[in-house]
């Protein structure tokens, strides 16, 4: 499922049984693992991350009603800082192992950081009603708007405005 929803289509639909999101990404990371397609936990929650943009949490009540609880998004973390390679313009020792340092504080938190991404909220229900809890990431709104007809996006962009009060960056139409 994952390798599928890196190449071989917009969107993948998929259903599962965990309770909590990070329970979802941890669950789909170890299957991956299990099945012998990744050896290492941090590529293979990567891969996972890559592909959950929104988790859409189902619950059944007591009652026996079936409703959506939650949707919650995926935001990948980027790591963006990037090794210097600035040790080649230091003219003496104690500078080119300064920036050697440097490099290796880089590799090591990068290595150790677990923080592969974030999630929120978008979507929760409380008292018999939806509330809307977080605004849905800039990154995910450019892609959504991609996929939309000109009526649509005009649609989307009032929806944004109503609830979150805040204009987006309008992505021309074809």
């Amino acid at each position: 499922m994952i390798q599928s929803a890196q190449v071989a289509s917009k969107f993948t639909l998929f259903t599962h049984h965990a309770k909590t999101f990070p329970n979802l990404v941890t669950a789909l990371r170890n299957s991956m693992l299990r099945a012998g397609t990744f050896t290492d936990e941090r590529i293979a929650e990567e891969q996972v991350v890559s592909v959950l943009n929104f988790d859409i949490h189902l619950v059944k009540d007591f009652r026996g009603r079936r409703y959506i609880e939650r949707i919650t998004e995926c935001i990948p973390i980027e790591d963006h800082e990037d090794y210097t390679y600035d040790y080649r313009k230091e003219k003496t020792i104690e500078g080119k192992l300064e920036k050697f340092m440097d490099n290796a504080t880089k590799y090591f938190h990068k290595i150790t950081n677990k923080e592969l991404y974030r999630y929120v909220n978008i979507l929760e229900y409380h008292n018999d009603s939806y509330v809307l809890t977080n605004k849905i990431s800039d990154e995910n709104i450019k892609q959504m708007r991609n996929n939309m007809n000109t009526e649509d996006a005009i649609a989307f962009d009032a929806f944004l405005e109503r609830n979150w009060g805040k204009e987006t960056k309008k992505v021309a139409k074809k």
